[in-house]
C-alpha cells in the first residue's frame, strides 16, 4: 500500500497544487484547512508524513507541532511557508519538524523531501523495506551501500547522498540548484562541483562514461537517472 501524506494548509489553491504533487508522485493524500482538524485526523489515522503550513489561522503550524510532539506523535513533519527567515527555520526545527520547504517551491523538490523523509523515518523500523531497486542497481538505506549487478561499488558520502537522491526518483530530472538543496543544504560550493561528482558517479556505474546510460544530461535542465 502506498504511503499517505496528510497536507495542511488553509489556502485552497496551494491546498490543491499539494495535493497533485503528492499524488502524482505515488503518495496517498488527504487534506485538512485548520490545525484543529490536522490534530483530529492525526489522532485517528496513521499518517506516513505530515506536510504542514505555518501561517494557519487559529492554532498555527508551530502550534501544532509542538501539541503533536508533546502529544507523543512520531509523524514525519515538514513545514511549509513563506517565511525565509532563518529564525523561522531554525525555531521550526528546534520543536520537532523534521524539515523546512519554502514557498515558492519545485514540486519535484518537495516529493523528493517528503519520499526521502519517510524512508529515513522507517530506518529503525523492525521489517522495514530497506532495499531500494532500479534495473541492475540496488541501494540498501540500512547499510547505505550500492551494488550494481549484486556487486559493491564504494562511494564517498556526497556520492552516496547523490546515489540516494537518483535511486529515490528515477526518471526525475533535478537541476543543480535541486541537488545543492538536497544534498549540501546550506552549503555553498562552486558550481563546477556538482558536474565532478556527477562524472565521479558516471565512472562507477556507466559501461562507457563517455556515453552515459543511466545518468544522463538534459540539457539546460540538469540530470536524469533512467533505467534503460
Amino acid at each position: 500500500m502506498a504511503d499517505s501524506v496528510l497536507i495542511v494548509d488553509d489556502d485552497q489553491a496551494v491546498l490543491s497544487m499539494l495535493y497533485k504533487v503528492i499524488q502524482g508522485n505515488g503518495l496517498l493524500a488527504d487534506t485538512a484547512s485548520t490545525g484543529e482538524e490536522c490534530l483530529k485526523m492525526v489522532g485517528e489515522k496513521n499518517y506516513d508524513l505530515l506536510l504542514l503550513d505555518i501561517n494557519l489561522a487559529g492554532l498555527d503550524g508551530f502550534q501544532v507541532v509542538q501539541q503533536l510532539r508533546n502529544r507523543g506523535f512520531k509523524i514525519p513533519i515538514i513545514l511549509v511557508s513563506g517565511r525565509k527567515e532563518d529564525y523561522d527555520t531554525l525555531y521550526g526545527l528546534d520543536i520537532g519538524a523534521d524539515d523546512y520547504i519554502t514557498k515558492p517551491f519545485n514540486p519535484v523538490t518537495l516529493a523528493a523531501k517528503a519520499k526521502a523523509l519517510i524512508r529515513r523515518s522507517r530506518g529503525n523500523l523492525p521489517g522495514a523495506d530497506n532495499l531500494l531497486c532500479a534495473g541492475p542497481f540496488q541501494y540498501n538505506t540500512s547499510t547505505l551501500r550500492f551494488y550494481k549487478n549484486g556487486q559493491e561499488i564504494p562511494l564517498s558520502s556526497k556520492e552516496n547522498a547523490i546515489v540516494k537522491l537518483f535511486m529515490d526518483n528515477v526518471n526525475h530530472i533535478f537541476s543543480k540548484d535541486m541537488i545543492y538543496d538536497l544534498v549540501w543544504g546550506s552549503s555553498i560550493i562552486d558550481e563546477n562541483a556538482i558536474m565532478v561528482y556527477i562524472n565521479r558517479i558516471r565512472a562507477k556505474i556507466e559501461d562507457d562514461p563517455s556515453h552515459p546510460v543511466y545518468i544522463q544530461t538534459v540539457r539546460g535542465l540538469g540530470y536524469r537517472f533512467v533505467i534503460p
